[in-house]
């Protein structure tokens, strides 16, 4: 465990190994074991090694923790949570149970109940670094100062893990240092609505939706990117904005290369629509991305807002969320900065949303429940600003034949170029399904390790441009409209489910 916690994982893995085979503890190694084969993302033998463990030991916390893991790395929550709760439930000392239980509800959007395990996890175990720095992420700035420090104490960080790690600290450091930037609506306005401008790659080929967004005063048009957080603008605007620059920082997506250069900056006002945000925080990158946008607007950013993505009528809605009986009214703000700390709060579903689908929020990305050909789990991340459809390519060949292709595809941090295809996949989310004649698959290993759970797939602009998508990112709520008359589809009736 000493071995696992300084990050030294092969003799980690070795010494479990030596346990095991020595018939010492057998159960609890597999268990130790398990966790470190996760660490290092190898996911498969982490998945025999825990379900060994539970063989040899089903009446050992250690092992259904490690088992519970392993189910929340391959995207199957339920199965994850169930492990988790009846350790909780039975009052366990095994610290790891209780974080367990708090990565999920942190996941379905319940951060009041995720406070309280993280709270009894590091009362039972505070030198466990994960928990630690669960722990202190909730705390401000200074709380994720200090927990990013612990983590460039790992010994086992790779250089590149390492140099984002650094530069991450820089930024936080440098914001500990400014004066408050809420980001906050300007008083008069509670709604807007505003056009959507289509983004084209060829003068017949549409890659997206922009908003016109108002950056000191500047017009600009950036890509309404439901992938993304935040606001991010490029050089060119930032100069002829004035946007005043904090901290150098690196920025990145999804692409073979490395992160291109940026830095946090400072903007007075962003007006969108209506809405004036007043002190907010941007996200500058010199990269030329595109040269029919000025940068990309994260959806997440509304997160105080009722969002509606009206991409058949090419509008964007952005009205007041219901009301929480149990915390009252809510400043109205932008999130425009990924460290901004609020009250933790449970999921909140009014009684006019409860048609709304349930959906889990893993940072800012929105992560569907999703069936291929019929079958699950399967989670999707709802993107905008992917202009086509993806299927992870081991979940893929899980369903039908898979062959190469020629092509690439191309992210803010470069090109992927081993690009295969799936044919004749049906594709089920919330209320919509339709047959797909053949879907691209790319190897998503990296996006699922970085995330740490399994990510099957990206629902791409081109899916989305028929779908009216209504979202609270409060709350991890989504309701979908479709318009059979006007965009041919084979979809389901209209239904609800549960976690």
């Amino acid at each position: 465990m000493h071995l696992y916690r300084d990050g030294r994982l092969d003799d980690a893995a070795a010494e479990y190994k030596r346990v095991i085979d020595a018939g010492l503890s057998a159960p609890a190694g597999y268990a130790g074991l398990a966790r470190t084969q996760l660490r290092q993302h190898k996911v498969d033998e982490a998945a025999a090694s825990a379900a060994k463990a539970v063989e040899l030991g089903p009446n050992l916390a250690a092992t259904h923790v490690a088992l519970g893991e392993v189910y929340l790395r391959q995207g199957r929550i339920e199965d994850a949570a169930e492990q988790f709760r009846k350790l909780v439930v039975a009052n366990t000392s095994d610290a790891r149970a209780y974080y367990g239980l708090a990565r999920v509800y942190h996941l379905a959007s319940y951060h009041k109940k995720e406070s309280v395990l993280i709270n009894r996890a590091h009362e039972l175990d505070p030198n466990d670094p994960e928990i630690a720095s669960a722990w202190l992420r909730p705390q401000g700035l200074a709380g994720r100062i200090k927990g990013t420090q612990e983590r460039l104490e790992d010994k086992a960080l790779d250089p590149e893990s390492r140099k984002n790690l650094e530069s991450r600290l820089e930024t936080l450091k440098k914001l500990a240092e400014q004066p408050p930037r809420p980001c906050g609506l300007a008083p008069g306005v509670t709604s807007t609505e505003t056009s959507l401008k289509p983004i084209m790659q060829t003068a017949q080929d549409v890659e997206g939706y922009g908003l016109n967004v108002r950056v000191n005063g500047v017009a600009s048009t950036l890509l309404l990117d439901t992938g993304a957080s935040g606001v991010l603008i490029s050089q060119r605007i930032a100069d002829k904005a004035g946007v005043e620059k904090l901290v150098d920082q690196k920025i990145g997506g999804i692409g073979d290369k490395e992160s291109v250069d940026g830095y946090l900056g400072y903007a007075k006002t962003l007006q969108i629509g209506s809405f004036e945000f007043r002190d907010c925080y941007v996200d500058v990158v010199g990269k030329n991305m595109n040269e029919n946008s000025d940068g990309l607007l994260g959806a997440n950013v509304f997160g105080h807002f009722l969002v509606e993505l009206d991409f058949p009528n090419q509008k964007l809605k952005i009205s007041p969320l219901p009301v929480d009986p149990a915390v009252g009214a809510e400043q109205a703000s932008l999130d425009s900065s990924a460290e901004t700390v609020a009250e933790p709060r449970d999921r909140y579903v009014s009684p006019d949303m409860k048609d709304f689908f349930l959906v889990y929020l893993n940072g800012h990305n929105l992560m569907l429940p999703t069936k291929l050909n019929d079958k699950s789990p399967f989670l999707f991340i709802l993107d905008t600003g992917a202009q086509t459809t993806l299927v992870s390519l081991a979940a893929a060949e899980q369903v039908g034949k898979v062959g190469s292709i020629d092509g690439e595809f191309r992210g803010i941090a470069g090109k992927v170029k081993k690009v295969y295809r799936a044919p004749d996949v049906n594709l089920q989310f919330a209320n919509f399904r339709q047959k797909m004649a053949w879907i691209y698959a790319l190897d998503l290993k990296n996006l699922s390790d970085e995330s740490g759970i399994e990510i099957s797939g990206l629902l791409g602009f081109r899916l989305l441009y028929q779908l009216d998508i209504r979202i609270d990112y409060r709350d991890g709520l989504l309701a979908l409209k479709f318009d059979p008359k006007r965009f041919y589809s084979d979809v389901m009736p209209q239904q609800s489910y549960t976690h």
